[in-house]
């Protein structure tokens, strides 16, 4: 499988607004998203614990989950993403950094 073709595919999705954020998975989740950061707009975290997904999304407003099907067992990815899609974002001063990061593209 080109990864890069699914992690461009997705994060064009999420970027439009077409999905509000999105998942992906590869063989470590690295290839992946790196793919989905190459897109404006997207912020594209791979998580290997749930602590990590959550501050993602807390002080990152991350977009995109990706997870290594090589790296995670079924149990622990099934934690990180409901951790992940449960978690909002702070804002405050979070939104700021957030913004400079989006002025950097």
């Amino acid at each position: 499988m080109d990864y890069p073709v699914f992690g461009e595919k997705v994060a064009r999705a999420v970027a439009s607004g077409e999905c509000e954020k999105g998942l992906l998975f590869c063989g470590t989740g690295v290839g992946i998203s790196i793919a989905a950061n190459k897109v404006k707009g997207i912020r594209a975290v791979v998580c290997s614990e749930p602590y990590s997904a959550k501050l993602s999304r807390e002080h990152n407003d991350t977009n995109i989950l990706a997870v290594g099907a090589r790296v995670v067992g079924i149990e622990l990815a099934k934690m990180i993403i409901e951790t992940w899609l449960t978690t909002p974002f702070e804002g405050g001063r979070h939104a700021t950094r957030v913004e400079m990061l989006n002025n950097m593209e």
